[in-house]
């Protein structure tokens, strides 16, 4: 989704509850992911209460081939490090060799009955939502948010708690899209900070400041889904991602133990590094 073209305002919405699950790390979401192909389960960080799941995490959308890979770099406390750098291979066609295109991507879930607490027949449009990106490398700038559930088209993935892995129902036009989220109780997708770097969008993207996005600068960004009842907060949940060059030190590190290993004579040790 180049753009993110269909996000129309800003969302301000102040919550009157807390909500009082815990957040939960290297999670599954219930059931399954169920967008496009191959995507396993596993390293969310997921927020459940209230009957309503929400789920976070960052993947390499990138690797030296410039393909995907269920490589999650979770460090257990919803923190995700990668290395500040564009994909090797180009990154997306329709943006190549862009400065803003990182190598990893961060995706989500939203389940509004994922334990069947809920009554039956709940669906995505019965709630609202926030997204709150940072593209602040230095520090948190999340003053521009959007609702990524009740808008006029999207491309996310739909489905239930009986949905399989990657067979997600994916609407082709705005007619389609507004006919799921009023009929499905769980949403998935998987964004890229380029998909917010469009400078022709900077009269109606409210992320359009991520135009200065630089996936080669270190930084940390924060990522927060939120779900409302009204004005009161369900659940929501948090991921930071660590854009983290490899340190020097560490390199060097290795470096001598290769040696000493070789030094030694066992080859199998030494490759392993």
């Amino acid at each position: 989704m180049r753009g993110l073209s269909w996000i129309t305002g800003t969302v301000v919405i102040c919550a009157s509850g807390v909500a009082s699950g815990a957040t939960l790390f290297d999670q599954d979401v219930t059931n399954n992911v169920i967008f496009g192909t191959g995507n396993a389960n596993g390293s969310w960080t997921v927020g459940r209460d209230n009957g309503v799941e929400i789920g976070l995490r960052a993947k390499l959308r990138f690797d030296d081939t410039n393909a995907p890979q269920n490589d999650f770099n979770s460090n257990g406390d919803g923190t995700y490090t990668f290395e500040p750098k564009q994909p090797p291979g180009g990154g997306f066609g329709f943006a190549s060799n862009q400065a803003s295109t990182a190598i990893w991507n961060f995706e989500w879930s939203i389940n509004v009955n994922y334990d069947g607490s809920n009554p039956s027949g709940t669906v995505l449009s019965d709630y609202s939502y926030v997204f709150l990106i940072d593209g602040d490398p230095t520090g948190i700038d999340t003053t521009d948010t959007f609702d990524p559930i009740n808008q006029p088209d999207g491309d996310h993935a739909f489905g239930d708690n009986t949905t399989g892995p990657g067979l997600g129902n994916k609407p082709s036009n705005p007619s389609e899209y507004i006919n799921r989220i009023n009929n499905f109780s769980m949403a998935q997708n998987s964004w890229n900070y380029e998909f917010f770097d469009d400078p022709a969008d900077a009269g109606g993207n409210p992320l359009a400041q991520l135009s200065g996005f630089d996936a080669n600068v270190p930084g940390e960004f924060t990522i927060t889904l939120q779900a409302f009842d009204g004005a009161t907060l369900l659940t929501e949940s948090s991921i930071v991602v660590q854009s983290i060059p490899e340190p020097a030190v560490t390199l060097l590190a290795g470096i001598g133990l290769l040696g000493l290993a070789k030094w030694r004579g066992v080859r199998d040790e030494a490759a392993a590094f």
